[in-house]
């Protein structure tokens, strides 16, 4: 087959491995580009002994993403809470740690309050539907899906989802085990044995002559990046602005066995299993609940985040989060091993404002053969489904498009 009848994609992330995937499952040649030297996007995993992402990672289950992955067997393994931590979970409200959320939280997750609109924002919905404190600490609650500092401000029928998601019980979050490099190295070798042509270290900064005669091309990058490479200004969506903070602590048996304590208000020597701040967004986790093997032993990793408005710096939103650590785990700073801190801006998926759905967003035919995939482009899903999901509709979409031109050029030569 010609180079014309090749696919080539541009971005090594989960959107970018999973449009080379499908397009290879076709018998479509397709050779993928990644500017860094290692495949993953937001998913790469740092290089020991702390294995880290770019912010608090989970998986959803239930999505079609999901059913993606497992059939092609790229699931396993994966790691959930251990049951023995559930208990372990606090909200902040009211300026100290409870052991459980307002009442009409859980509530205003279920189905039974109705399908949100997506014309009007969640505060407005929620405030008539539960009451504005209840509707407060739900939109704070939320923002572990959403990373943006205003969520009550978003559309409705937006936030309602990914509350509904990340209220869930039992919970949907998956964690892959040894980070999510592992996902991101199971589909780099599902690819190369399909025969998909895998370049890292390989900045494309244009589509050198392409045309509508031109074989398909994926852009799986960020927008900021897919805006330069397609020169069209109007790439843009809303995105969150977020401080993220990374730290390995050493575990305190001493100190906790020396503790005089009731038993019912006995915590293990680890700490919370999270955090949810409900007084303003924010989410603190200690990862290593669900997979030791992200530290080395005798250490826990804990990963949070926490949103920033337009006026805010990174150090006011990891404050937040110091605040959050003094109370959940008390004297971490004298245990503490490593610390990273970072600001993210606009890396961290779209978020829909009122009147609009993820329908709005760039869509992912830009034509002429061009497609773009992501995490902030349309396709439904909350989190890195979006990113999936898209990537799969863009190859079908650069196959389809082949098979058309095959049968065209058939047409051509009978005639």
């Amino acid at each position: 087959m010609d180079s014309s009848q090749r696919v080539t994609v541009v971005g090594g992330g989960l959107a970018g491995l999973a449009a080379a995937i499908t397009a290879a499952e076709s018998g479509v040649p397709v050779t993928l580009y990644e500017g860094h030297r290692t495949l993953g996007g937001r998913a790469r995993t740092s290089e020991g002994p702390y294995l880290t992402n770019e912010g608090p990672h989970a998986l959803y289950r239930h999505g079609p993403h999901w059913a993606w992955l497992r059939h092609r067997g790229l699931l396993d393994p994966m790691a959930s809470s251990p049951p023995r931590e559930v208990p372990r979970i606090r909200f902040h409200r009211g300026g100290v740690l409870r052991r459980t959320p307002p009442p009409g939280l859980i509530a205003l997750s279920r189905r039974g309050v109705g399908r949100a609109p997506a014309d009007i924002d969640f505060m407005t919905w929620a405030t008539a539907t539960a009451g504005r404190e209840t509707a407060r600490a739900a939109a704070h609650y939320v923002a572990v899906a959403l990373f943006h500092h205003d969520p009550g401000a978003l559309s409705a029928a937006f936030v309602q989802e990914r509350l509904r998601r990340a209220a869930a019980f039992p919970p949907e979050a998956r964690f892959p085990v040894g980070g999510w490099g592992r996902l991101v190295d199971r589909m780099a070798g599902r690819a190369t044995e399909l025969g998909v042509r895998i370049e890292t270290a390989a900045r494309i900064d244009a589509l050198p002559g392409h045309s509508a005669q031109d074989a398909p091309v994926i852009v799986a990058t960020s927008l900021e990046a897919a805006r330069r490479l397609l020169k069209d200004d109007g790439l843009s969506w809303t995105g969150g602005r977020t401080a993220l903070l990374d730290l390995a602590l050493r575990t305190d048996r001493a100190g906790r066995r020396n503790r005089t304590v009731r038993k019912r208000e006995r915590t293990d020597e680890h700490g919370p299993l999270f955090v949810s701040d409900l007084d303003a967004p924010g989410w603190l986790e200690r990862f290593t609940a669900h997979d030791p093997t992200l530290a080395p032993a005798g250490e826990q990793l804990l990963q949070g985040q926490f949103p920033i408005g337009p006026g805010q710096s990174r150090a006011d939103g990891v404050a937040r989060g110091e605040h959050l650590l003094d109370l959940g785990f008390p004297g971490w700073r004298e245990r503490v091993v490593w610390r990273c801190e970072s600001l993210a801006t606009g890396r961290t998926g779209a978020v829909d404002p009122p009147g609009t759905t993820w329908r709005d967003r760039p869509r992912i035919d830009r034509g002429d053969g061009v497609y773009l995939a992501g995490d902030q482009v349309a396709a439904p899903g909350v989190l890195s489904e979006v990113s999936f999901n898209s990537g799969i509709e863009a190859a079908t979409l650069a196959v389809r498009r082949l098979g058309r031109r095959e049968r065209q050029g058939l047409d051509l030569k009978g005639a």
